[in-house]
């Protein structure tokens, strides 16, 4: 009886994290930042509703509350420790470093302009197209959870990226022309 149990806790669990773990890892993707923190923040949220034995008496709408409201708290423990003692993120210096030395360095200059002009240019957008378009192109989710996570309707948010797409394509190219810099 008591294996069959312990069966069932494990089933409970793995259907709690297939039912909800998109959709907290998209919630932490938007506030975190890097995907790695997402994906540790993420398993924080779960390894907490292991330990939590009353979670699974809860129902649906209120598992994924609970899930967002410890994800939340886990992003807010996250901020304040890294305020407190900042770190340097140790990929980029790793990348800098195992860069292809045959690179053509003016291509590299010329591929680090764009993608800096680029982030310019997205940053100009709302915030709202800005996250649409880091959890389609970022994260790669549906829009159906997309939709779900930024609570809209899944056809307002396909006309949103639509319109993003759009405007970051004349901002691009205008800003391109302006600076006299090639694509």
């Amino acid at each position: 009886m008591q294996q069959q149990t312990g069966i069932d806790d494990i089933a409970d669990d793995a259907m709690l994290f297939s039912r909800y773990g998109q959709a907290i890892f998209a919630y932490v993707r938007l506030y975190a930042p890097s995907r790695e923190d997402a994906e540790d923040l993420t398993l924080e949220v779960f390894t907490a509703a292991l330990e939590q034995d009353n979670l699974a008496g809860l129902a649906e709408g209120g598992q994924l509350a609970w899930l967002r409201r410890v994800a939340h708290n886990r992003l807010i423990d996250r901020y304040r420790r890294a305020t407190r003692s900042p770190v340097m993120v140790l990929d980029e210096v790793v990348e800098m470093m195992l860069e292809d030395d045959t690179a053509n360095p003016e291509q590299v200059i010329v591929q680090r302009e764009m993608y800096a002009q680029l982030h310019r240019v997205i940053q100009t957008l709302p915030q709202l197209q800005q996250q649409l378009l880091r959890l389609r192109y970022g994260d790669g989710l549906p829009f159906a959870e997309i939709a779900v996570l930024l609570n809209k309707r899944e056809d307002a948010l396909r006309k949103m990226l639509s319109r993003a797409l759009a405007s970051l394509r004349t901002v691009y190219r205008q800003s391109v022309q302006e600076g006299g810099s090639t694509c």
